[in-house]
């Protein structure tokens, strides 16, 4: 038997596994590396966050990423040579983490990294008729293998897609396992780049859950803070609360197609960027607003479309616990609005389900590579074919 596949059993038996899971999001912000110790799979499975980091990405390397970033039109040998570099940079932040945690490499058993998305083009948003969902993450399982000595589990989404989801979100399984509570009607709000939500019913029904993006989340409103106030977001709301909601470009950044389609959905900054927003400005005749007054409006646009999409997928006559998690659940204007909006729901961040808002979406990924390796007998989605009931990762040996 091949030592890896030996190795790789061994740990699958494991009463407890050490996974570390890597997110890095559209904000570019930096990588998020999540060092956890697993116990079990499915609805058994038991989580402790052990060490938790961002390592924050130099102008480099966010110079170099943007570049093929979400662009139709890309040099292609930059994205051929990006695919391994990127990998091999994430490896030298984790092997750092490492170091200063005073923890060996081979004591880690799963590496779990998410990589880089550079495009997502589900088909609501190419709308090409002969091709389906597609998405591309960055990061190759096999550099960042053997840059570590560490085994790796990449390239989360294609198999969501091969098996007729859209790539995103992927949140809901780990939702699911970890966060369900028999008795509560759960919803885990996340605001990143893109802004989506699980549903987790008090019944702990797998044919209930539910998960879709919602629209913008915190991409716009970054981008605009990076352009014209040089600031890497609007920290606080600051800008925004120095601003009035322009209801014509509010409409206007309300009317794309996207906002007509049912949900489940997916979506991403292809869609949803300063292009967007150009647009938006021009139709509504808006071109003259203050930048405090765009932020605003940008700020109000994130919370309504969150808000829409919740009300349109559930009954907010219920009694729902909100478990908000991402960079925005820090804006405290967008907070305070989807609070106003929805006040029959309670709020938390899910640092009361003892997980850092910050590490959440690292800490999926651990959770789906620790399913792939020792879980895939609980099926979730109730035959949903938003929500394949599939094992995910592909797995790279660092030998």
């Amino acid at each position: 038997m091949n030592q890896f596949v030996q190795r790789l059993f061994q740990i699958a038996i494991k009463e407890e596994r050490k996974i570390i899971g890597l997110m890095s999001g559209t904000s570019l912000d930096g990588l998020d590396i999540a060092l956890c110790g697993i116990k079990g799979s499915g609805r058994d499975t038991e989580i402790r966050l052990i060490e938790f980091t961002t390592i924050p990405f130099d102008q480099a390397f966010k110079e170099k990423v943007k570049a093929v970033f979400s662009k139709r039109n890309v040099d292609l040998e930059l994205v051929c040579l990006l695919n391994p570099w990127i990998a091999e940079q994430h490896a030298l932040m984790i092997n750092t983490a490492l170091q200063q945690w005073g923890i060996a490499n081979k004591e880690i058993d799963i590496l779990a990294s998410h990589g880089q998305t550079i495009y997502h083009a589900p088909k609501i948003l190419h709308h090409q008729s002969e091709y389906g969902n597609a998405t591309l993450q960055l990061g190759d399982g096999d550099h960042l293998a053997v840059k570590t000595g560490i085994i790796t589990l990449s390239d989360f989404r294609q198999k969501h897609i091969a098996a007729g989801g859209e790539g995103a979100p992927l949140a809901v399984y780990g939702d699911y396992f970890i966060f369900s509570k028999s008795g509560e009607n759960r919803i885990m709000l996340n605001i990143g780049g893109i802004a989506n939500f699980t549903y987790l019913s008090a019944d702990l029904d797998v044919a209930k859950i539910f998960s879709t993006d919602t629209g913008p989340g915190n991409t716009m409103m970054d981008a605009y803070a990076q352009k014209y106030f040089q600031k890497a977001y609007d920290e606080n709301a600051a800008i925004a609360k120095q601003g009035i909601v322009n209801a014509q470009l509010l409409a206007s950044l309300k009317s794309d197609s996207f906002f007509d389609k049912s949900f489940p959905k997916t979506t991403g900054p292809e869609l949803f960027n300063l292009d967007y927003l150009q647009t938006a400005l021009e139709k509504s005749g808006t071109n003259s607003l203050s930048h405090f007054d765009v932020m605003a409006t940008l700020n109000q646009f994130s919370a309504d479309t969150i808000v829409t999409a919740i009300k349109a997928s559930l009954d907010v006559e219920s009694q729902y616990v909100v478990y908000s998690s991402g960079g925005g659940m820090h804006n405290p204007l967008l907070m305070e609005t989807i609070q106003t909006q929805l006040p029959a729901c309670s709020y938390f961040t899910t640092k009361d389900l003892d997980i850092s808002p910050d590490a959440k979406e690292a800490v999926l990924f651990a959770i789906l590579a620790n399913e792939c390796i020792a879980g895939g007998n609980t099926p979730i989605g109730g035959g949903n074919k938003d929500i394949p009931a599939v094992s995910m990762g592909k797995i790279s040996f660092p030998g």
